[in-house]
């Protein structure tokens, strides 16, 4: 007797995403869905990420980079990165500002990675 539920596979029987794609996933673990939860309660923190977004959406384009998996986790990549030299950190998963005052207050790096997250998840990315 088998069981087709992925939830009983054996672990290397599981697809593992692209390393784009998990790279958002974990930007979306870390920030984005308490970010984008706050945004949706407070109209003035959803136009700063949508302010946000239309600057990486120019970003990208201005580099010459598609709007895909690649060229966002790039991006996310480089603001990370951005923040480390700066002594900033990305808060871990769970550890997130949970309300808008919060993320009103947050840090530029994490502010732009909600936008990613925005970006990626209207896209269909993750």
């Amino acid at each position: 007797m088998t069981n087709d539920f992925r939830a009983f596979a054996p672990v290397s029987a599981l697809t593992v995403a692209d390393p784009a794609t998990a790279y958002l996933d974990e930007m979306m673990a870390r920030v984005g869905v308490d970010g984008l939860a706050a945004a949706l309660g407070d109209a003035g923190l959803l136009a700063q990420v949508d302010q946000h977004a239309a600057a990486v959406r120019d970003a990208l384009h201005s580099a010459g980079r598609e709007m895909g998996a690649e060229g966002l986790a790039a991006y996310a990549k480089s603001i990370v990165a951005g923040a480390a030299r700066m002594r900033r950190s990305i808060p871990e998963p769970g550890h997130a500002p949970l309300t808008g005052t919060a993320w009103l207050a947050a840090d530029w790096h994490c502010m732009r990675l909600v936008a990613v997250c925005l970006i990626a998840e209207t896209a269909g990315l993750l």
